[in-house]
Protein backbone atom coordinates (compact mmCIF):
# COMPACT_ATOMS: atom_id res chain seq x y z
CA UNK A 1 0.00 0.00 0.00
CA UNK A 2 2.86 2.58 0.72
CA UNK A 3 5.04 0.68 -2.68
CA UNK A 4 3.30 3.10 -4.87
CA UNK A 5 3.52 6.69 -3.52
CA UNK A 6 6.64 5.66 -2.13
CA UNK A 7 7.82 5.47 -5.36
CA UNK A 8 6.10 8.13 -6.93
CA UNK A 9 8.05 10.52 -4.25
CA UNK A 10 11.87 9.01 -4.68
CA UNK A 11 10.58 9.93 -8.91
CA UNK A 12 9.84 13.25 -7.86
CA UNK A 13 13.40 13.74 -6.23
CA UNK A 14 15.70 11.39 -7.98
CA UNK A 15 14.55 12.24 -11.81
CA UNK A 16 15.02 16.26 -12.19
CA UNK A 17 18.28 15.33 -11.16
CA UNK A 18 18.56 12.34 -13.51
CA UNK A 19 17.78 14.44 -16.48
CA UNK A 20 19.79 17.11 -15.41
CA UNK A 21 22.53 15.01 -15.52
CA UNK A 22 21.79 13.15 -18.68
CA UNK A 23 20.60 16.39 -20.52
CA UNK A 24 23.85 18.48 -19.34
CA UNK A 25 25.98 19.08 -22.96
CA UNK A 26 29.14 17.59 -21.07
CA UNK A 27 31.56 18.56 -24.58
CA UNK A 28 30.97 22.05 -24.00
CA UNK A 29 31.20 21.71 -19.73
CA UNK A 30 34.64 23.15 -19.26
CA UNK A 31 34.94 25.70 -22.11
CA UNK A 32 31.43 26.98 -20.35
CA UNK A 33 32.70 27.12 -16.73
CA UNK A 34 35.92 28.52 -17.58
CA UNK A 35 34.42 31.40 -18.99
CA UNK A 36 35.12 34.99 -17.14
CA UNK A 37 31.39 35.54 -15.59
CA UNK A 38 31.17 32.09 -14.16
CA UNK A 39 34.84 32.71 -12.56
CA UNK A 40 33.25 36.03 -11.20
CA UNK A 41 30.74 33.97 -9.97
CA UNK A 42 32.15 31.64 -8.31
CA UNK A 43 34.27 34.26 -7.19
CA UNK A 44 31.45 36.03 -5.33
CA UNK A 45 29.67 33.03 -4.69
CA UNK A 46 32.60 31.74 -2.09
CA UNK A 47 33.29 34.52 -0.43
CA UNK A 48 29.74 35.11 0.65
CA UNK A 49 29.61 31.70 2.07
CA UNK A 50 33.35 31.72 3.39
CA UNK A 51 32.39 34.96 5.22
CA UNK A 52 29.00 33.73 6.11
CA UNK A 53 30.40 30.45 7.89
CA UNK A 54 32.51 33.03 9.99
CA UNK A 55 29.62 35.62 10.69
CA UNK A 56 27.97 32.32 11.89
CA UNK A 57 31.32 30.76 14.27
CA UNK A 58 32.04 34.32 15.70
CA UNK A 59 28.09 35.53 16.33
CA UNK A 60 25.81 33.08 16.08
CA UNK A 61 27.53 30.76 18.50
CA UNK A 62 27.02 33.28 21.43
CA UNK A 63 23.35 33.64 20.27
CA UNK A 64 22.71 29.89 20.51
CA UNK A 65 24.87 29.52 23.85
CA UNK A 66 22.50 32.35 25.21
CA UNK A 67 19.17 30.92 24.14
CA UNK A 68 20.63 27.39 25.18
CA UNK A 69 21.78 28.37 28.32
CA UNK A 70 20.97 31.60 29.74
CA UNK A 71 17.37 32.67 31.07
CA UNK A 72 16.41 35.81 30.39
CA UNK A 73 12.83 37.36 29.84
CA UNK A 74 11.93 37.12 25.94
CA UNK A 75 13.98 34.23 25.27
CA UNK A 76 11.41 32.67 23.74
CA UNK A 77 10.21 35.57 21.57
CA UNK A 78 14.22 35.34 21.06
CA UNK A 79 14.08 31.99 19.40
CA UNK A 80 10.82 32.27 17.25
CA UNK A 81 12.30 35.89 15.96
CA UNK A 82 15.70 33.62 14.91
CA UNK A 83 13.59 31.18 13.16
CA UNK A 84 11.44 33.11 11.39
CA UNK A 85 13.96 33.06 8.37
CA UNK A 86 13.59 29.60 8.07
CA UNK A 87 10.21 30.06 6.73
CA UNK A 88 10.12 33.57 5.33
CA UNK A 89 9.74 33.67 1.66
CA UNK A 90 13.67 34.64 0.33
CA UNK A 91 11.77 37.67 -1.61
CA UNK A 92 10.42 38.96 1.74
CA UNK A 93 13.54 38.30 3.77
CA UNK A 94 15.33 40.87 0.96
CA UNK A 95 12.06 42.96 1.04
CA UNK A 96 12.98 42.89 4.80
CA UNK A 97 16.76 43.78 4.49
CA UNK A 98 16.52 46.56 1.89
CA UNK A 99 13.78 48.10 4.71
CA UNK A 100 16.51 47.81 7.28
CA UNK A 101 19.60 48.91 5.44
CA UNK A 102 18.61 50.42 1.79
CA UNK A 103 19.46 54.00 1.48
CA UNK A 104 16.05 55.38 3.07
CA UNK A 105 16.20 52.28 5.70
CA UNK A 106 15.91 52.39 9.18
CA UNK A 107 19.88 51.78 9.83
CA UNK A 108 20.68 52.17 6.14
CA UNK A 109 19.46 56.30 6.33
CA UNK A 110 22.19 56.71 9.09
CA UNK A 111 25.03 54.92 7.43
CA UNK A 112 24.22 56.69 3.92
CA UNK A 113 24.55 59.85 6.33
CA UNK A 114 27.87 58.46 7.29
CA UNK A 115 28.90 58.14 3.84
CA UNK A 116 28.32 53.95 3.21
CA UNK A 117 26.01 52.63 1.43
CA UNK A 118 25.26 48.37 1.56
CA UNK A 119 22.79 47.68 -0.85
CA UNK A 120 23.98 46.66 -4.54
CA UNK A 121 27.45 45.94 -2.87
CA UNK A 122 29.44 42.74 -2.57
CA UNK A 123 28.72 43.28 0.82
CA UNK A 124 25.13 43.27 0.42
CA UNK A 125 25.41 39.90 -1.03
CA UNK A 126 27.18 38.51 2.13
CA UNK A 127 24.57 40.13 4.69
CA UNK A 128 21.55 38.82 2.75
CA UNK A 129 23.22 35.18 2.91
CA UNK A 130 24.29 35.51 7.02
CA UNK A 131 20.65 36.75 7.06
CA UNK A 132 19.29 33.81 5.54
CA UNK A 133 21.70 30.99 6.82
CA UNK A 134 22.59 31.85 10.27
CA UNK A 135 19.18 30.69 11.82
CA UNK A 136 20.69 26.76 10.64
CA UNK A 137 23.81 27.02 12.68
CA UNK A 138 22.17 28.68 15.63
CA UNK A 139 19.06 26.39 15.79
CA UNK A 140 22.07 23.26 15.38
CA UNK A 141 24.35 24.45 17.88
CA UNK A 142 21.45 25.50 20.38
CA UNK A 143 20.48 21.70 19.82
CA UNK A 144 23.68 20.07 20.36
CA UNK A 145 24.09 22.02 23.47
CA UNK A 146 20.53 21.35 25.14
CA UNK A 147 21.47 17.57 24.36
CA UNK A 148 24.47 18.08 26.23
CA UNK A 149 23.42 19.75 29.31
CA UNK A 150 24.86 21.31 31.85
CA UNK A 151 26.52 18.91 34.44
CA UNK A 152 29.58 18.99 32.69
CA UNK A 153 29.33 22.79 33.39
CA UNK A 154 28.71 22.72 36.62
CA UNK A 155 31.73 20.64 37.39
CA UNK A 156 34.23 22.66 35.85
CA UNK A 157 32.49 25.78 37.86
CA UNK A 158 33.16 23.86 41.14
CA UNK A 159 36.54 23.14 39.95
CA UNK A 160 37.23 26.91 40.18
CA UNK A 161 37.11 27.12 36.07
CA UNK A 162 35.80 30.77 35.50
CA UNK A 163 32.68 30.92 32.31
CA UNK A 164 34.90 31.71 29.51
CA UNK A 165 37.25 28.73 30.67
CA UNK A 166 34.68 26.43 31.08
CA UNK A 167 32.73 27.73 27.43
CA UNK A 168 36.15 27.13 25.53
CA UNK A 169 37.32 24.17 27.23
CA UNK A 170 33.90 22.28 28.26
CA UNK A 171 30.89 23.23 26.48
CA UNK A 172 32.05 23.95 22.74
CA UNK A 173 34.11 20.52 22.28
CA UNK A 174 30.58 18.95 23.89
CA UNK A 175 28.88 20.82 21.28
CA UNK A 176 31.13 20.43 18.48
CA UNK A 177 29.54 18.32 16.44
CA UNK A 178 25.87 20.53 16.19
CA UNK A 179 28.78 23.00 15.47
CA UNK A 180 29.79 21.19 12.56
CA UNK A 181 26.05 20.26 11.01
CA UNK A 182 25.59 23.76 11.84
CA UNK A 183 28.35 25.45 10.05
CA UNK A 184 27.79 23.10 7.04
CA UNK A 185 23.83 23.81 6.77
CA UNK A 186 24.49 27.09 6.92
CA UNK A 187 27.53 26.93 3.94
CA UNK A 188 25.18 24.94 1.95
CA UNK A 189 22.13 27.30 2.16
CA UNK A 190 24.51 30.26 1.82
CA UNK A 191 25.39 28.32 -1.06
CA UNK A 192 22.55 28.36 -2.72
CA UNK A 193 20.59 31.61 -2.18
CA UNK A 194 19.07 33.48 -4.66
CA UNK A 195 15.79 35.31 -3.81
CA UNK A 196 17.57 37.64 -1.01
CA UNK A 197 20.39 38.54 -2.66
CA UNK A 198 19.16 39.24 -6.37
CA UNK A 199 16.15 41.61 -4.16
CA UNK A 200 18.60 43.49 -1.70
CA UNK A 201 22.24 43.09 -3.48
CA UNK A 202 20.55 42.68 -7.58
CA UNK A 203 22.30 40.64 -9.94
CA UNK A 204 25.40 42.83 -10.93
CA UNK A 205 27.93 40.47 -12.82
CA UNK A 206 31.47 40.91 -11.00
CA UNK A 207 30.16 42.50 -7.81
CA UNK A 208 27.13 40.80 -6.76
CA UNK A 209 26.22 37.87 -9.46
CA UNK A 210 26.49 34.54 -7.51
CA UNK A 211 26.38 31.20 -9.16
CA UNK A 212 22.52 31.09 -8.69
CA UNK A 213 21.75 34.31 -10.00
CA UNK A 214 23.76 33.40 -12.84
CA UNK A 215 21.73 30.75 -13.80
CA UNK A 216 18.89 32.18 -13.64
CA UNK A 217 20.04 34.87 -16.31
CA UNK A 218 21.56 32.15 -18.56
CA UNK A 219 18.29 29.35 -18.38
CA UNK A 220 16.29 32.38 -20.16
CA UNK A 221 19.11 33.14 -22.75
CA UNK A 222 20.84 29.88 -22.74
CA UNK A 223 19.21 26.67 -21.02
CA UNK A 224 21.77 24.43 -22.00
CA UNK A 225 24.26 26.65 -20.64
CA UNK A 226 22.23 26.66 -17.43
CA UNK A 227 22.66 23.30 -17.10
CA UNK A 228 26.10 23.14 -17.13
CA UNK A 229 26.70 25.92 -14.41
CA UNK A 230 23.80 24.30 -12.33
CA UNK A 231 25.96 20.94 -12.73
CA UNK A 232 28.82 22.82 -10.70
CA UNK A 233 26.50 23.60 -7.88
CA UNK A 234 25.06 19.67 -7.80
CA UNK A 235 28.48 18.49 -7.47
CA UNK A 236 29.24 20.68 -4.46
CA UNK A 237 25.67 20.45 -3.52
CA UNK A 238 26.55 15.84 -3.46
CA UNK A 239 29.90 16.44 -1.86
CA UNK A 240 28.74 18.32 1.33
CA UNK A 241 25.82 15.52 1.47
CA UNK A 242 28.74 13.01 1.51
CA UNK A 243 30.04 14.83 4.18
CA UNK A 244 26.91 14.54 6.04
CA UNK A 245 26.02 10.96 5.97
CA UNK A 246 27.74 9.57 9.01
CA UNK A 247 25.49 12.10 10.76
CA UNK A 248 22.20 11.61 8.65
CA UNK A 249 22.32 9.17 6.27
CA UNK A 250 23.58 6.36 9.40
CA UNK A 251 21.12 7.12 11.58
CA UNK A 252 18.95 4.61 12.44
Amino acid sequence: MLVVPGTLAAALLVLPLVTLVLDTPWGSFWDEVRTQAVRDALRITALASAVTVVACLVLGTPLAWLLARVDFPGRSVLRAAVAVPLVLPPVVAGVALVTALGRHGVVGGLLRDAGLTIPYTTTAVVIAHTFVSMPFYVLSVEGALRAGGEQYDVVAATLGADRWTTFRRVTLPLAMPGVMAGAMLAWARSLGEFGATITFAGNYPGTTQTMPSLIYGALQADPPGARTLSMVLLVVSLAILAALRNRWLTTP
